[in-house]
């Protein structure tokens, strides 16, 4: 990726210089149809150039200057700039157009390029749908690919209106930032779309092709904002349309009155695109989402859930994000907090809202990433450094979004939700369609609260790391039960990772404090009327004076209502009972802190492995929440993979595997929860009998009441038979000819992947590593396939050979295309001193820019963690 980066220091002095006031684009895609079946050909997915012409108007601020604007492309045929004509052959390199003597005031630019279509999910998408042979376009540009399709001042703070022109074959749609011009409008299939409101360069959006489409309004007090939906027509039977209008229109209620800015542009199209590298994209007006979000099988509430909080957040940003933008990137923490903390506020106090309960979800995912990004040696300031693209590139962590939204929920409760959100109300007012800075923000919060953030924002925006929160309770009885004689919060700092830059430092922190004992009518734990008790917390200790003298109740829980971003301990009487009460939580969210808790101490090592699997087993057939028994799912297989002592994990394996099909059998026919043991059962099925069960449930000469083996539900019981040795290419073809659609295709690529044979792990590996024509979605299923934690033997050659390609692979591909790869294929499953000794001399000699030492880094302490851990669940 080289001569493709942009500093902050650059930026700064192109803002000082230039106004930009707008850009015509006029973009030829009237070849971009044709069609194509094989997916891995870079001719049919990615292959081929379209015409880009830009014109764009600006002003400079002193005459005889000179500056640059931005372009990847591979080839430049005309640069005139302001009349003359500029040899695109001096003026061109990289991604930079030389622009040499500017005048003082208006100075007008046209640039005409071959632009290229991309198969990785950046710049302009072309993909072909092998169910109907026709191509489907759409963009993706944040952080910095615009410039893949015309040229550009690549940069938030110069902001500009976009007016888009662009031919396309007969019979399809485009869809941009402006209104979709009428049919009537379109002449020669060329369509003009009207001028952009002031904006930045990455939120601009261009989708074409033959679209499905379903339209509707929002109405309320006379305002009427059009909305549309979009997915290919292969997926149109599955596009529930009701459904996501009615998140949202909740959206559209909700965030309207709590900010008190109408919607700020013309209309509303959300458009489920294949192959999307990230969940959604928040393009003004135009949002884009993965189309896995268009569900084809059944799938749990909590995938509902899920897709309902993306369609927040992007809604979110519609005001947060693309009316008011961050000045430069060290904000992009604030555009993405604010949306993940709106979209689980919506989602729980708006009226009517199917999903009161996602607070539960917040903690029990938002801050486990937040908690586990915030251990890694990368660890950051929430208001990182962004010194330039590529540090940029690899910001969108778990602190950017999760610790982010975990910080704004605190504050909101340190504020006061009512003047939390009249500060946002005077933001948008007062930099309506601009850009800002966090002291903005904090400005406005400071003046309808009357608190003075600037404290809170040094302790909590301006350094890395987690703090610990342990009650330390005294009684007057020897065993701890009795009247509390003395209470008081401890807070820690531990010290920051290894290599992390910093200090670890104690924050103010505004906690509740939960009381919980037996409600013996109903046997659930519950919290008395006067249970809860609400404080700030500073300093290495602070009194509570408010629960001395009270009867010391069953479970005592510090940030109760997760209000704070801390770890949370328990103290010793309280994790005792919850280790045998864990279920018994009459509320979700307090279940589920007690879960993070406990998972929290298995990756510290203060609870081994197997201890930890024993807490899930003796709970989680209480758990109602289904978001929550995923997650169980998904970290006990995790720790016993990665955790657990190497002697104890077969045995280990064998007892989580013989609950999921005990769950599964026991699960009421039709529910979440059958599904969701459906599917863990699948994940690790091992001996003869489950692999037969598999098979039998497959061909249907089995049959468990009440759970529907539909397509992604065969995929899963195939991609497991495939990675056990039990299917072959035959087996694999033949489900793909049941299912040859796009997901089909993604899925039988994992399935050979998976395979454990040297033949196929070599033939993954030279399609993953050794060329570079896969298409992004296929090449992360070949990745997810390649790797299987019960194959360590069979991929131990490949961690020389990982170490030896992976800085080339990074310096020859895309940055989405080379992550992938960096992170998949980096040897996590090989938990051991040597994998660190090896991480650690390729570190040393291949001298890596940044962004890659970086993802280098976080994986190997994933593999220092793991090796502690084990080292625990040994002496367990």
């Amino acid at each position: 990726m080289p001569g493709t980066n942009l500093t902050r220091e650059e930026a700064r002095t192109r803002a000082k210089l230039l106004t930009v006031d707008s850009y015509e684009i006029d973009l030829d895609l009237s070849g971009a149809q044709g069609g194509g079946t094989s997916r891995s050909s870079e001719a049919e997915s990615g292959g081929g150039t379209y015409r880009s012409v830009t014109t764009v108007r600006f002003d400079v601020a002193a005459s005889g200057t000179e500056s640059f604007i931005d372009l990847i492309a591979p080839a430049v045929h005309e640069v005139t700039l302001n009349g003359d004509a500029l040899d695109p052959a001096e003026v061109f390199a990289d991604s930079r157009i030389a622009l040499p003597g500017l005048l003082e005031g208006r100075n007008v630019l046209r640039v005409v390029a071959d632009c290229a279509y991309t198969n990785t999910g950046e710049g302009l998408h072309r993909f072909v749908d092998p169910v109907d042979d026709q191509a489907y376009l759409y963009t993706q540009f944040e952080v910095p690919d615009a410039r893949r399709v015309f040229a550009n001042f690549e940069q938030p703070d110069l902001k500009a209106t976009f007016q888009f022109t662009v031919r396309a074959p007969e019979g399809w749609t485009v869809i941009s930032n402006s209104p979709t011009p009428e049919p009537g409008a379109v002449t020669d299939n060329v369509w003009v779309f009207e001028p952009t409101p002031r904006i930045s360069t990455y939120i601009t959006a261009l989708i074409a092709g033959p679209y499905h489409s379903v339209h509707s309004v929002y109405e309320k007090d006379g305002q009427t904002v059009p909305l549309g939906i979009y997915c290919r027509p292969s997926l149109a039977e599955f596009l529930d349309a009701d459904a996501i209008f009615d998140v949202t229109r909740q959206g559209f209620d909700w965030f309207q009155e709590k900010f008190d800015y109408a919607y700020p542009f013309k209309k509303y199209d959300q458009l489920f695109v294949p192959e999307f590298n990230a969940g959604a994209m928040e393009n003004a007006g135009a949002v884009t989402f993965r189309d896995q979000y268009v569900f084809r099988s059944k799938v749990t509430d909590a995938s509902y859930e899920a897709r309902a909080a993306t369609i927040l957040h992007e809604l979110a940003h519609m005001w947060f994000g693309d009316l008011v933008t961050m000045e430069w990137w060290n904000d992009l923490w604030l555009n993405e907090s604010f949306a993940t903390y709106a979209e689980a506020a919506c989602l729980a106090h708006a009226p009517g809202t199917r999903w009161p309960q996602s607070w539960t979800t917040f903690a029990n995912q938002m801050k486990t990433w937040a908690y586990r990004q915030d251990q890694l040696p990368s660890t950051h300031p929430i208001m990182a450094e962004i010194n330039d693209l590529e540090d940029v590139l690899v910001n969108f962590d778990g602190i950017t979004y999760a610790k982010g939204a975990s910080v704004l929920k605190q504050l909101v409760a340190y504020v006061g939700m009512d003047e939390f959100f009249r500060g946002v109300q005077a933001y948008f007012k007062r930099h309506a369609y601009g850009n800002t800075r966090l002291s903005d923000l904090l400005g406005a919060l400071e003046e309808t609260s009357g608190r003075d953030l600037k404290t809170w924002s040094e302790k909590w925006l301006q350094t890395a790391g987690i703090n610990v929160l342990r009650p330390e309770i005294e009684t007057d009885q020897e065993d701890g039960s009795g009247l509390i004689t003395s209470f008081a919060v401890r807070q820690e700092a531990p010290a920051l990772p290894a290599g992390a830059k910093g200090e670890a430092v104690l924050r103010p922190h505004r906690i509740a404090i939960g009381l919980y004992d037996v409600d013996e009518a109903t046997g659930k734990l519950v919290r008395a009327e006067d249970g809860r008790i609400e404080l700030d917390v500073d300093g290495e200790l602070t009194a509570v004076p408010q629960l001395v003298g009270r009867r010391r109740p069953a479970v005592v829980l510090l940030n109760d209502d997760d209000l704070s971003y801390a770890k949370v301990r328990l103290d010793e009487k309280s994790l005792a009972f919850v280790t045998e009460h864990l279920g018994d939580f009459e509320w979700s969210l307090p279940r589920a802190l007690c879960w993070a808790s406990a998972w929290d101490m298995t990756r510290d090592g203060e609870l081994a492995a197997r201890d930890y699997l024993s807490l899930v087993l003796s709970g989680i057939g209480k758990e109602s929440d289904i978001g929550v028994v995923q997650s169980l799912h998904r970290q006990v297989k995790l720790a016993v993979d990665l955790y657990a002592d190497p002697a104890a994990r077969e045995a280990l394996l064998t007892r989580w595997t013989d609950a999921t099909l005990a769950h599964l059998r026991s699960a009421e026919a039709g529910s979440d929860h059958q599904l969701a043991w459906a599917r863990a059962f699948a994940a690790t099925a091992r001996t003869p009998e489950q692999l037969d069960l598999l098979e039998a449930l497959l061909d249907g000469s089995h049959t468990v009441e009440g759970l529907a083996v539909d397509t992604e539900l065969r995929w899963a019981f195939v991609q497991r038979l495939a990675a056990v040795g039990r299917f072959d290419e035959n087996e694999i073809a033949a489900e793909y000819e049941r299912d040859r659609t796009a997901a089909g295709e993604r899925h039988a690529a994992g399935a050979r992947a998976a395979r454990p044979t040297e033949e196929a792990k070599a033939e993954a590996w030279a399609s993953v590593v050794e060329s570079d024509k896969l298409p992004n979605a296929i090449q992360e299923a070949v990745i997810a396939g390649f790797v299987q934690t019960d194959q360590r033997e069979l991929l131990a050659p490949y961690v020389d050979r990982y170490f030896a390609a992976v800085k080339d692979v990074w310096d020859s591909r895309s940055y989405e295309m080379a992550q992938q790869v960096v992170v998949g294929l980096y040897p996590s499953v090989h938990v051991s001193a040597d994998t660190l000794e090896k991480t650690d001399a390729w570190l040393a000699s291949a001298e890596p820019v940044a962004a890659l030492r970086r993802l280098i880094s976080e994986a190997r302490a994933g593999v220092d963690r793991a090796l502690r851990a084990q080292a625990v669940d040994a002496a367990g």
